[in-house]
């Protein structure tokens, strides 16, 4: 009988936790939303421009055509031509830009319409310098989790000259592999300013997934940027919103971005250093 009433009480507490909870958001404040920016290599260097949408909202953001969008360094000025119809709100610069390592570049934008409380947004950010890798080590460690773990790891020296900071992603036969921000391994130069870096371990790629591990035969290229804190910070903000455990802990406070004008987002600007490494048979 004790066994019922107490199988009978679970039962009663289970259905007292199923009521409906309605969300109600405010869905009537849109905002510009920036992401792009430039480097110093030859990448195509781009500028994508889009409203914020609902929280519940199941169609890719919408975009924002027929922008004014400008770079500059203070000594010329680029105007960004965007991608129609192919692409409608990506900017693009001349396939022949590169971004000088010491500059400080900003960037003007001058949309058709109002969005939030302006039709005009700025932004600005010096490209630092990275420390150029040397080469990549893949390492395959049988020992981490169920089926395993490559280790990539990073031989560079560090230029020891300042705090720097860097973003690491890689490409395995010519494919980004690192193609979301939570992917992105980011560091500061705290436990290695001015020293070698020896065997640092940038990734930890699970051989269980057959989409991300690595074969025998593969290409894989790590990219090294070296980045602002300020875009260092964002980065980390991002990375840690999207982890908020639990569910209903509160919101996680508003990440900063270097848009003017209360546009979110980022506009950035880094240096590039790239090594590349082909896994063996064995």
């Amino acid at each position: 009988m004790n066994k019922l009433l107490f199988s009978l009480l679970i039962l009663l507490l289970i259905a007292g936790c199923t009521e409906r909870i309605n969300v109600n958001l405010d869905n009537s404040y849109i905002r510009l939303v920036v992401d792009g920016g430039i480097t110093n290599d030859s990448m195509q260097q781009s500028v994508s421009l889009s409203k914020s949408a609902s929280y519940f909202y199941n169609q890719p953001p919408p975009m924002i055509s027929h922008a004014m969008v400008t770079i500059s360094d203070g000594s010329f000025l680029d105007t960004l031509v965007e991608e129609l119809p192919d692409n409608p709100g990506i900017y693009t610069l001349p396939k022949n830009f590169r971004g000088v390592i010491g500059k400080t570049y900003g960037l003007d934008i001058k949309l058709p319409e109002v969005i939030g409380n302006s039709a005009e947004y700025s932004s600005a950010c010096k490209i630092m310098k990275v420390a150029r890798l040397d080469s990549i080590k893949a390492e395959f460690n049988p020992d981490l989790g169920k089926n395993g773990h490559w280790l990539v790891k990073i031989y560079a020296q560090e230029p020891g000259d300042e705090i720097n900071f860097y973003l690491l992603k890689y490409y395995r036969n010519g494919v980004l592999m690192t193609d979301s921000i939570q992917k992105w391994s980011t560091s500061d130069d705290k436990y290695f300013n001015g020293s070698y870096i020896k065997g640092l371990t940038a990734f930890y790629i699970n051989n269980g997934h057959p989409w991300e591990t690595l074969h025998p035969g593969d290409t894989l290229i790590v990219q090294m940027s070296g980045i602002t804190r300020e875009y260092y910070d964002f980065i980390q903000e991002v990375q840690q919103a999207g982890y908020q455990i639990p569910f209903f802990s509160g919101p996680p406070a508003n990440v900063e971005g270097n848009i003017s004008g209360g546009g979110v987002g980022f506009f950035t600007a880094y240096s590039n250093s790239f090594a590349k490494l082909i896994i063996p048979a064995k």
